[in-house]
C-alpha cells in the first residue's frame, strides 16, 4: 500500500504510519457511497487517498445542505472516536474516489493508545470544526453564485483536478437550492468563461477568476487546508501500539 497518498498518514513517522497502514484494506468509494449515516455509529473509518466526502445535514421536511468536506487530507468518522455521542450528520461521497478502510474498533483503539495519531486526529477535527463553522456563515449570508464558485474551488483543491463530475441535483442540494437556481449561476459562472458545464460536469478554466468570484470563505477554508498538519512536530518514537 506505499503508493497510496493521505495526508494524514503521511504525516506520521514511518513506523506508525505502517502500524496504521497494516490494519487497513483499500477499498474504492464510487460517488454516492455513504461511509456513515445520521446517529449510527459507523462500522469502519476510511482515510481517503482519491475523492471527495460531503457531510450533510438533513432537516425533517428532507431538505439538506452541505456542511463540511472531506478529501486526501483527512478521514471520515474521525469525529466519532471523540465519545460516545452520535452524530446527526451524513457522510456520502460525492466524486468518485478510494479509499483505505480499517474498523473504527481498531481505529478508536489506536487513537486511545497512540498519541502521535490521537493528535494528528484531533487536529484535523479542529480543522473539521472550523470548516463547519465557515460553511455555515457561508450558506447563511452569501449568494448562491458566489458559493458554487467556493465550493467548486475546494473540490479542485481536494481532488488536485480542475475537472470534476457531478449531477444536478448535488449541486442544488450543496447550494440549498432549486435546480433552476443551479442553472442560473452554475450559467452565469460559464457565460463569464470561469467554468465549462456540461451534463453532469465541470471544468475550472479560469482558476484566478472564479476565486474573484467566490465568497470570503474560499480564502478562509483554503488557509484552513493548506495549514493543516503544519503546527505540530510528529514524535518521531514510533507507536505505542502494537
Amino acid at each position: 500500500m506505499s503508493d497510496v497518498s493521505n495526508r494524514l498518514l503521511d504525516c506520521l513517522s514511518p513506523v506508525t504510519k505502517d502500524m496504521v497502514m497494516s490494519r487497513c484494506t483499500p477499498v474504492p468509494l464510487p460517488r454516492r457511497t455513504v461511509l456513515y449515516q445520521p446517529q449510527i455509529m459507523p462500522e469502519f473509518c476510511y482515510f481517503l487517498t482519491s475523492g471527495m466526502v460531503s457531510v450533510i445535514t438533513t432537516m425533517q421536511d428532507g431538505e439538506s445542505a452541505e456542511v463540511s468536506v472531506v478529501g486526501r487530507e483527512g478521514l471520515s468518522g474521525g469525529v466519532q472516536l471523540l465519545g460516545p455521542g452520535r452524530v446527526p450528520t451524513t457522510c456520502i461521497m460525492q466524486l468518485d474516489g478510494s479509499g483505505l478502510r480499517i474498523p473504527t474498533a481498531e481505529m478508536r483503539r489506536i487513537f486511545d493508545t497512540s498519541e502521535e495519531v490521537r493528535a494528528r486526529i484531533l487536529e484535523y477535527v479542529q480543522e473539521q470544526s472550523n470548516l463547519m463553522g465557515q460553511i455555515a456563515a457561508c450558506n447563511r449570508l452569501h449568494e448562491a453564485e458566489a458559493r458554487l464558485a467556493r465550493w467548486l474551488l475546494m473540490a479542485s483543491d481536494r481532488i488536485g483536478n480542475l475537472e470534476m463530475n457531478f449531477t444536478q441535483e448535488f449541486l442544488a442540494e450543496l447550494l440549498g437550492a432549486r435546480r433552476t437556481t443551479v442553472t442560473m449561476v452554475a450559467g452565469a459562472l460559464q457565460r463569464n468563461g470561469l467554468i465549462e458545464y456540461r451534463r453532469g460536469r465541470v471544468k475550472i478554466v479560469n482558476p484566478d477568476a472564479l476565486e474573484q468570484a467566490a465568497c470570503e470563505c474560499y480564502r478562509v477554508t483554503a488557509e484552513l487546508h493548506a495549514q493543516l498538519y503544519k503546527t505540530y512536530s510528529p514524535l518521531q518514537s514510533g507507536a505505542n501500539v502494537r
